[in-house]
């Protein structure tokens, strides 16, 4: 016989589980429909002057992964997406300490700074970039007035401008990841490791990176994410001759009107993101398990 407290408890389980369905319901009818619909297409011949030929074949998969144009730039998307991601979780995971540590009454404030980048658009924030990396915009104006440099700086149109903004959008996500987890880190914890006689460095490397890591994995995949599928900033920093496959699969849209073979660029992108996520996933929760501190 089922006691009232637990009928209460099963009535609550029921009660979360039809709120959580119609949003779950719209998310698969609105993810999993098109993706059905584009993988679809992806399988479809491409015949000029025709559009799309309704078919059954997998040479759109064949040509991406025979060609080593599309190769390098699959490989291009995954190395910038791995760097940025690295370099905001160095960059990151300082400020986020500071962030979840400090008792200032201004910590509100330098969080809303934090923030504050993630209410403008990409594209804005990339056409700011672009007036400082110009030949004379506020980096080599500056440089070439007291003389340091004779030539501008050749930064627009690289892989390191590419960087450079991928990495100040994706940034803020790792920081906030990386705070919320860090709080949730009791600090005499900390405080334990310093009376043992534990240093920084090895405070950092046996108690806090370990108790740390879900922030970790959290922001390393959504900034990886981002990274993988970015468009505004390497279309406008990296210029017409830096590809990545975000830039690709909408020229193949949008410019070249090939649907099937960018609905195959797509997919190819999707799984890659998702193994590589996948991969970093068992890495650090593998890394987690063992290096976890005893409680």
């Amino acid at each position: 016989m089922t006691s009232a407290p637990e009928a209460v408890a099963g009535a609550r389980k029921n009660l979360a589980g039809l709120l959580v369905l119609p949003a779950t319901l719209f998310v698969a009818v609105a993810l999993i429909g098109p993706l059905t619909i584009l993988f679809r297409y992806s399988l479809n011949k491409f015949v000029p002057g025709q559009f799309m030929v309704d078919a059954l074949v997998v040479e759109n998969y064949v040509k991406f992964f025979t060609d080593a144009y599309y190769l390098n730039v699959l490989a291009r998307t995954v190395r910038v997406a791995v760097i940025c991601t690295l370099a905001c979780l160095v960059m990151g995971f300082p400020l986020a300490y500071v962030l979840a540590r400090t008792q200032s009454r201004f910590k509100n404030l330098m969080v809303i700074a934090v923030v504050l980048p993630l209410f403008v658009g990409n594209a804005v924030r990339a056409a700011g970039w672009m007036t400082a990396f110009g030949s004379r915009g506020a980096l080599n104006a500056p440089l070439m007035g007291m003389g340091l440099i004779d030539q501008p700086l050749e930064i627009m149109f690289t892989e390191t401008a590419v960087l450079i903004g991928i990495v100040a959008v994706n940034l803020p996500f790792m920081v906030l990841s990386l705070q919320s987890v860090i709080e949730g880190i009791p600090r005499n914890v900390e405080e334990a490791a310093f009376s043992l006689g534990a240093g920084p460095g090895a405070m950092f490397r046996r108690v806090l990176w370990p108790l740390a890591l879900p922030g970790v994995l959290a922001g390393t995949i959504l900034t990886f994410i981002l990274a993988m599928n970015a468009y505004a900033t390497p279309v406008l920093l990296g210029g017409p001759k830096f590809q990545m496959m975000g830039p690709l699969v909408y020229g193949q849209f949008a410019q070249q009107n090939n649907w099937p073979f960018g609905g195959a660029i797509s997919f190819i992108l999707m799984t890659a993101t998702i193994l590589l996520t996948a991969l970093a996933h068992l890495i650090v929760q593998g890394r987690y398990r063992a290096n976890r501190p005893l409680a």
